[in-house]
This record gives structure tokens, C-alpha cells and sequence, in this order.
């Protein structure tokens, strides 16, 4: 698999990276991500298959990992499997802070996860992290940073990011919500003369939900990484997804897939590749045939005509956000 500059850094990464958010623990919002796991919550069964999919992605040429210390024991599986590589086989790793994980292993919960961006909680999330990925961690995330939160604000995370970017780390952030482009714009803001603090972000964009482009196009040019989350909308772009409001989406992408033998979300994340400010597209598979599907996108080139069927199924952002927001854990 082809391997790309990280923005104006010194990483590479993959054109398809592998996002640990689903592997990491029992509970999260995929479109059947229970069937996905057979309901078997084992941790020795989930962290077997985590390994698994760790080493076919790698096989695959997979370059890119992505955990939070908010995805259960992801960051804990990850570590374990990164032992098995020798330092000189090279990829690239990434972790965020700001939510901690509040689940304690159970499908339904009160809170599965608590967001604070205070600089107690960095403090303490970045050494549980280091702790874990060592040298292997090489991109660290304000996990879904918010206006709201004040995080782009409180001078005490903002100087201790600065010091870890001093250090050599590459420090990013992760958007949520409809107002993805009204953060990043105010994290571009960010800079020591002509430096921004962020080098990084990892942003929700796909088929459905596209309102960033502009900012994104922009970030790019100004040599920020762009990782891009959710390719799949959380299972809504995959035929998993019966919603009536979809089905008319579904059977046009259904038509574009057969003709490439692939899936729907092969083609979800095909549409996405072809965008030239994508550094780096995460697939969230939580079984092998899932990933194995994912990765076909890249043998997938969408003509023009396909391209603007395409085009047209975007939703509003409150629309898709509202819609993401009622999806069941299970």
C-alpha cells in the first residue's frame, strides 16, 4: 500500500489506517457491532481478535493505528502487538486525551465515556499512554476538541502541547459534531509566529457528511495531516444500513459496487481517497472480512459520472449529527 507524507511532517503514513475505537471494547455504536463481536465480551476473545486484525492490516500494508485511551484497553491491545514488531519495521501511532473510559467493560452503561480537557486529565492520560505505546506513539490527539469545551483556550494543555511538540511528538486534535469547521478554524489560530501548535486533525467526513471540505482543502495546503474518522458513518454507509430514508443511496451505491465487486463501503471509502487532502482514511473494522472489504476501496477508481451520483447524497450536518446521535451502543 502506497505511503503517505503526514502533512508538512516527517511521518508516513498509509492510505488506510486502522481505527481501534471498535476493537478496544465491548460497546460502541456501529451498526451491529454486537453481531460483529458474537456477543462474546470476553477480554482474552476481543484482544485474540484485535491481534488478528492487527497483523492482517499490517500484512496488508496497513502503516497507520489509531486508539484513545477512551476505547477501553485499544491502547493496552495495541502495545501487546506492537512487541511482536521488531524497531525497525516502521508505522506510525496514534492516541488521544480527553475522554475517559467509564463503561468498566459493559455493553450498556450510565456514561461509557467521560470528556474533561483539563490539563489534570492530560497530564495524567498522556503518561498512561506513553506508559503504553512508548516510542511508537507518534501523534497525539485532543480527543473531540469543542469551542465550547475552552480547550483551545486554557493556556496550561495549549503550553503543555507546545512542550510535547518541542519534544518531537505531533500534536493534532479530533472534531465531533456540526460545528467541525468553526473548531478547526479556531485551531488554525493557534501558532507561535509562523508555526501552528496543530499538525494534525482527524475530522468525521464521508458520503453523508462533507460540510468541512473547504476548511480541510485550506488546512492541507497549510501542511496539516488530515486523518479522516467515521469513513462509514458508524455502519449507515454499508448494507447493514435500512433505514427508509436510505434505501434509494443504498441501491445506487449498490449498482457503482457490483460493478467493482466490492461493497458499499469499499466505494464509501474509494470516494474519499479520491480527494487529494486526504492524508490518511481509518477503517474501523472489528472483524477481518470487514477489513478485508474496507481495503478494497483502494482497488476501486470511481469514473466521473459515479463520482456525481455520488455527490449527491450529501445530508445537512444537523440532519447527520442528529441522526449519529441517536444510534444505539450495543
Amino acid at each position: 500500500m502506497e505511503l503517505i507524507q503526514f502533512g508538512n511532517t516527517k511521518l508516513k503514513v498509509s492510505k488506510i489506517g486502522l481505527g481501534l475505537a471498535a476493537l478496544g471494547r465491548p460497546g460502541y455504536i456501529n451498526l451491529g457491532h454486537s453481531d460483529d463481536l458474537k456477543s462474546n465480551y470476553d477480554v482474552t476473545a476481543m484482544q485474540f481478535n484485535t491481534l488478528q486484525i492487527l497483523d492482517t492490516a499490517y500484512a496488508q500494508g496497513v502503516r497507520y493505528f489509531d486508539a484513545a485511551r477512551s476505547y477501553g484497553k485499544a491502547e493496552l491491545f495495541l502495545s501487546e502487538w506492537m512487541k511482536s514488531k521488531d524497531k525497525e519495521e516502521r508505522f506510525t501511532a496514534g492516541s488521544k486525551w480527553g475522554y475517559t473510559y467509564t463503561a468498566d467493560w459493559a455493553v450498556e452503561a450510565e456514561k461509557h465515556e467521560v470528556k474533561e480537557h483539563s490539563i489534570e486529565v492530560l497530564n495524567r492520560q498522556w503518561k498512561e499512554s506513553k506508559a503504553l505505546l512508548g516510542e511508537r506513539l507518534n501523534i497525539y490527539q485532543i480527543h473531540s476538541a469543542t469551542i465550547e469545551s475552552g480547550v483551545l483556550e486554557n493556556i496550561d494543555v495549549l503550553k503543555k502541547l507546545w512542550e510535547l511538540r518541542t519534544l518531537g511528538m505531533v500534536i493534532g486534535l479530533t472534531l465531533s459534531g456540526d460545528n467541525q469547521t468553526e473548531t478547526l478554524q479556531k485551531a488554525l489560530t493557534v501558532k507561535s509566529g509562523d508555526d501552528f501548535l496543530f499538525q494534525s486533525v482527524q475530522v468525521t467526513w464521508n458520503i453523508l457528511e462533507r460540510s468541512t471540505t473547504d476548511v480541510l482543502m485550506s488546512a492541507s495546503q497549510s501542511g496539516i495531516g488530515i486523518i479522516i474518522k467515521e469513513a462509514l458513518a458508524n455502519g449507515r454507509l454499508t448494507s447493514r444500513n435500512n433505514e427508509a430514508a436510505f434505501f434509494n443511496k443504498k441501491q445506487q451505491l449498490q449498482v457503482i459496487s457490483k460493478k467493482y465487486n466490492a461493497g458499499i463501503d469499499a466505494i464509501s471509502i474509494a470516494y474519499i481517497l479520491r480527494q487529494p487532502w486526504v492524508s490518511t482514511v481509518l477503517s474501523g473494522a472489528t472483524t477481518q472480512e470487514q477489513l478485508e472489504s474496507n481495503l478494497k476501496a483502494l482497488k476501486v477508481e470511481l469514473n466521473e459520472s459515479e463520482l456525481n451520483i455520488i455527490n449527491s447524497m450529501v445530508e445537512p450536518p444537523k440532519k447527520y449529527w442528529k441522526t449519529r446521535s441517536e444510534l444505539a451502543w450495543n
